[in-house]
């Protein structure tokens, strides 16, 4: 199954907020409570189903790199779900996306596919990257990747993200400086962009596939 790249305000209507996904809000129509119809029960399936699609539309993969995702995370250390979302966490696109480089996690992708960042002075062009603490993350200093990285930049300030704690982003009078970030350690689980997400029942719903 390929990347979703349909409409995104019909996913959040949905599954809810998915701040990585798109920074649009569906449109809020009140209707008669007397002609609403009866929400239905979800099944036990549908739950975990959804709790899955959540992760997959706010971190941007393709269902096989989801579960490629969880096999790893099952063979790792540790409570299964919660290194699942370190995984995806410290994925470099999401890491731009933390650190307000990018809007939406699908605009760092497109910087860092295009050849706009550079991890410890080095180009990376690999979405997936897994950042690692003590990595520096910046923009090249092309005007062009200058331009869109600070436009991403203003555009994250008239709506301010809170910076996580396992990320720390450089500030100074120097231009360059505005372009760099820094992971400080692996992030904690109350840390994660997706608040909300159950991870148990993501796990649950791939335990057949492990």
């Amino acid at each position: 199954m390929s990347r979703y790249r349909g409409p995104r305000v019909k996913k959040i209507k949905r599954l809810g907020s998915l701040p990585g996904l798109t920074t649009k809000k569906p449109r809020i129509v009140v209707r008669d409570p007397r002609k609403r119809p009866k929400p239905k029960k979800k099944s036990q399936y549908r739950i975990r189903l959804e709790e899955k699609q959540k992760l997959r539309f706010h971190y941007g993969l393709t269902e096989r790199q989801l579960l490629k995702y969880v096999r790893i995370a099952g063979k790792a250390k540790g409570p299964t779900g919660q290194v699942l979302l370190q995984l995806l966490e410290m994925r470099l696109d999401n890491t731009l996306f933390r650190l307000g480089m990018a809007s939406t996690i699908p605009q760092a992708r497109q910087l860092v596919n295009h050849r706009h960042i550079l991890v410890n002075g080095r180009i990376v062009d690999i979405p997936s990257y897994r950042c690692k603490p003590r990595d520096i993350i910046s923009g090249r200093e092309k005007e062009k990747s200058k331009a869109l990285i600070q436009n991403y930049l203003d555009s994250t300030a008239k709506r301010p993200i809170p910076l996580p704690k396992h990320l720390l982003l450089f500030h100074s009078d120097d231009p360059r400086d505005l372009l760099k970030g820094s992971v400080k350690k692996i992030i904690d689980r109350k840390e994660v962009g997706l608040k909300k997400i159950k991870e148990l029942l993501v796990i649950e719903y791939y335990s057949r596939q492990i």
